[in-house]
């Protein structure tokens, strides 16, 4: 049976600087995201949010109603999802620079030449091999990430213009339920992929992070 040595020699994973940047750049913006969400859904719309205000402003000497409370519930809320619209923002940026990264670096870089590479060497020798069929659905994960992101990369854009623009008024709440849907989906593949590089790091596929750092080597 074949084994992951020779697949791993076959394929480039050299990461070129702006890949490595828009890498780790968009590891931070999507869990300061998810961590808007988390202040969103778990802390400031629980049913204890507003009678721990309460208690906690007591101890100063400082009385609120159940109404001034959730008021204040209310302009945080807004706040963190201010926050949330402005790491939107940067990813939205982000993807549109790795748009660009994909085209402009060397081509055995690409993803894309990287994908069609790890195809190639399946239909070849690897199609009974555990190893190539996992290589081969890594690359079409990392695939479906992208469009995930681009997913919710375009339908957050149009949630921030819903208001301004006449024809995304009766689609707001289709929109909606798409982006957070996406949410969840990326929420998930991030899960599994950081498993995954633990996995590898700890098995026989050692470099993975370190490649993602450093750069890595021609193979």
């Amino acid at each position: 049976m074949l084994q992951q040595a020779p697949l791993v020699g076959d394929i480039q994973r050299k990461n070129s600087a702006a890949l490595r940047i828009w890498h780790w750049a968009s590891a931070l913006l999507i869990s300061g995201l998810l961590i808007t969400i988390l202040f969103q859904f778990v802390i400031v719309k629980a049913r204890s949010a507003v009678p721990l205000f309460q208690e906690t402003l007591q101890k100063s000497n400082i009385t609120l109603t159940s109404d001034q409370a959730r008021s204040l519930t209310r302009i945080i809320s807004h706040r963190i999802w201010d926050w949330h619209i402005y790491l939107g923002v940067g990813l939205s940026i982000l993807l549109a620079f790795r748009i660009i990264t994909e085209m402009m670096q060397p081509t055995m870089q690409k993803f894309s030449a990287k994908l069609r590479q790890v195809r190639k060497l399946f239909r070849e020798v690897g199609a009974d091999s555990p190893d190539y069929r996992h290589s081969l659905f890594v690359k079409y994960s990392y695939l479906g990430f992208y469009l995930m992101l681009v997913v919710m990369v375009v339908t957050g854009l149009a949630l921030i213009y819903a208001d301004d623009v006449a024809f995304l008024h009766p689609l707001e709440h289709s929109i909606k339920e798409v982006h957070n849907f996406t949410m969840y989906l990326i929420m998930a593949f991030t899960a599994f992929h950081l498993l995954g590089v633990v996995r590898a790091e700890l098995t026989n596929d050692k470099g993975i992070v370190s490649d993602m750092i450093n750069g890595g080597e021609s193979k």
